[in-house]
């Protein structure tokens, strides 16, 4: 039997065309709302783009869908990855529109990206480079290359060793985190044309 991919569908505006990427990668996918699917899928993918806050209320509105997310992936070890909004909400908590508590799983915050000269623009937008981190080189999923991205606010991990590679916007700014069997990225691989098929590849066929 092939395994089974669920992407958690809790209203995040990228769900379609992450469930394309991830069909063009090879993956059988189940788009679900569903706790008891999550529970005993293979592996786990949570999308996310607009507001930490919007997205943070849209995940905790689906009944006992975070305690299925937690057991399967911290209990049974399911590989899980979030993308943009749906990696942020890995952090401890989000600053958009107020302190919103995130799922906690890497420490730290999602802050306004503030670069310290005017003429950068906010959003980051666009195609850049993904700089892996040296204790990160050689990591299974997360490789060099450039991704597209699109973002107002950035995670800022507060566990160095949490974070795989980093992008640059006038300041250093997280791209990817990575933790046991889990791994966020800040970038949009569905939208990162060969870079992000061979990242979401690379996820299909890791046993961590």
């Amino acid at each position: 039997m092939p395994e089974v991919v669920a992407l958690v569908d809790y209203g995040a505006g990228n769900l379609h065309s992450v469930h394309n990427a991830l069909r063009a990668a090879g993956a059988t996918v189940t788009v679900t709302a569903d706790p008891y699917v999550v529970r005993a899928a293979d592996r786990i993918v949570l999308p996310g783009v607009g507001s930490f806050k919007s997205c943070a209320e849209g995940l905790h509105a689906i009944p006992h869908m975070i305690e299925a997310m937690t057991e399967r992936v911290h209990v049974g070890g399911a590989p899980f990855m979030g993308i943009c909004v749906g990696m942020q909400l890995l952090a401890t908590c989000g600053l958009e529109h107020g302190e919103t508590p995130g799922l906690g799983w890497v420490p730290g915050e999602v802050r306004l990206i503030a670069p310290s000269d005017p003429a950068i623009k906010v959003p980051h937008m666009g195609w850049n480079d993904v700089a892996m981190l040296p204790h990160a080189q050689g990591h299974a999923v997360i490789e060099e290359g450039e991704a597209y991205f699109l973002h107002s606010y950035h995670f800022a991990a507060t566990e160095p060793h949490m974070i795989a590679s980093m992008t640059d916007h006038g300041e250093g700014l997280v791209a990817a985190v990575a933790r046991d069997n889990i791994i966020g990225v800040q970038f949009h691989p569905e939208k990162s044309q060969g870079y992000g098929l061979a990242t979401l590849r690379r996820f299909l066929e890791w046993y961590p």
